[in-house]
């Protein structure tokens, strides 16, 4: 990867540049924590652009500085401020959370939670005034979670039924993420301080310490798979991306970038992983294990294939109905390609299974063009290592998602989606463009 030298900023010209930036930071999230309603949404995302402003100029300083520990850890302290400074109030942009201390009460009284759906009479003695009014689809949706994210829920519950304590687990699994981050830039011989692209985005605080989604968890995984596959070890490698894979489905499709060629131990540590971790739930039986997916997938418009923003697209284009089906099979013939050309791609050593991943990542996101913005977070990590322009803009502009709260008919979702997906393509062309004369000179 060939990378201009970093400018060389003093130690105290450092310092004082991201402390400022910093302040400015943590007095936004002070303001937007007061947000409370659809009504606000307009002014909290204006108010997020402003952040983004202040985020990319830390991530620049970040990619232009070398390596230093006082650097370092004033990034970090401040990181955790932001996540502090929102932490303790209640979630803003989702109720997901709700439905992560239900699953985890509902375990704890010895119930299946993929058994029942909230609004069940048999769990009417679970009810309270706090968590069940806030579950969003319990009237008819069984949960949607795979295993790993309900032990999860099970165990955290066990210490406190709040949705503060669920926020602060996230908050703790983004640590641990962070660590591994820090362990895999040293050994790279990157600055320790690229970290706080991940750290500091606004993307990851709000999603997180906000609302508390549990792709922190899947996030902490997938960097400790990352490290894992740095160190060559085979068995935890399949390990953490299972578990990585049984608290967000979407993590499986890096399989082919972290596979190492020749190895059967990691491909057997992924299933048998993934295996052992659904065996206490499958009381319900195979098909309902699943909970509410297959009925996500349709409510979701993955059925008719109108979440599909290149399927729309197409379709708008031709003013013809393309088949789902046949979109579908387009997707995974894509993502077989980059697998396969991922696998081929190793090189002992070098960093370019993360490049790797994240290409598959990116692409995967443009392929599924998800509807909600924290299914974004997880290319955030990925960015520490490839500070890729079109993934930084992929991450910053699903912010824009939100607006579905105003209006969310078919041509606003797509309006919306082509401001997230045409850029990004279009600067992935730009990019591929610009690095072809390099890659000659360098040959």
């Amino acid at each position: 990867m060939n990378e201009p030298a970093p400018t060389v900023f003093t130690s105290t010209k450092w310092t004082v540049t991201l402390s400022t930036l910093g302040i400015a930071m943590l007095v936004l999230y002070r303001i937007g924590v007061h947000a409370k309603s659809v009504a606000d949404i307009a002014w909290f995302l204006k108010l997020v652009v402003v952040q983004i402003v202040i985020y990319l100029g830390a991530a620049w300083l970040s990619l232009r500085s070398r390596d230093s520990r006082s650097l370092l850890v004033v990034g970090l302290i401040f990181a955790a401020l932001f996540r502090l400074s929102i932490i303790f109030y209640p979630p803003y942009l989702s109720d997901d959370i709700y439905r992560y201390v239900w699953d985890g009460r509902v375990q704890a009284a010895g119930i299946n939670p993929y058994r029942y759906i909230p609004a069940d009479e048999q769990l009417a003695g679970l009810r309270d005034t706090k968590i069940y009014p806030n579950i969003n689809r319990r009237d008819y949706a069984h949960t949607i979670y795979p295993p790993v994210a309900e032990g999860a829920f099970f165990l955290i519950t066990r210490v406190s039924q709040s949705v503060t304590w669920m926020k602060v687990f996230m908050v703790v699994s983004e640590a641990l993420a962070v660590w591994a981050l820090l362990q895999l830039l040293a050994s790279f011989g990157l600055g320790r301080q690229r970290v706080l692209i991940y750290a500091w985005h606004p993307l990851t605080v709000w999603e997180f310490a906000g609302s508390g989604h549990v792709d922190a968890l899947a996030i902490a995984f997938i960097a400790l798979a990352l490290l894992a596959r740095r160190k060559h070890g085979e068995t935890l490698i399949g390990f953490w991306l299972a578990c990585a894979t049984c608290v967000k489905v979407f993590p499986a499709v890096l399989l082919p970038a972290v596979y190492l060629r020749r190895s059967w131990k990691m491909p057997l540590a992924f299933v048998a992983t993934i295996l052992i971790t659904y065996l206490p739930y499958l009381s319900v039986g195979p098909v309902r294990v699943l909970g509410f997916l297959p009925g996500y997938a349709s409510e979701r418009g993955m059925v008719s294939g109108d979440q599909f923003y290149l399927l729309t697209v197409a379709r708008r284009l031709l003013s013809a109905h393309v088949p789902t089906w046949a979109y579908l099979i387009f997707a995974v013939a894509v993502l077989g390609i980059l697998s396969g050309w991922s696998m081929r791609d190793q090189l002992t050593g070098d960093i370019s299974y993360i490049r790797n991943s994240l290409i598959i990542a990116a692409v995967f996101m443009l392929l599924i063009a998800p509807h909600f913005s924290w299914y974004f977070c997880w290319l955030t990590l990925f960015l520490c290592f490839i500070p890729s322009v079109p993934v930084f803009y992929l991450t910053l502009a699903s912010f824009v998602l939100y607006f579905t709260w105003l209006a969310d008919g078919p041509d606003r979702v797509l309006l919306l989606k082509s401001l997230i997906f045409a850029p990004f393509l279009l600067l992935g062309l730009i990019v591929s463009w610009l690095r072809k004369p390099a890659k000659q000179a360098t040959a």
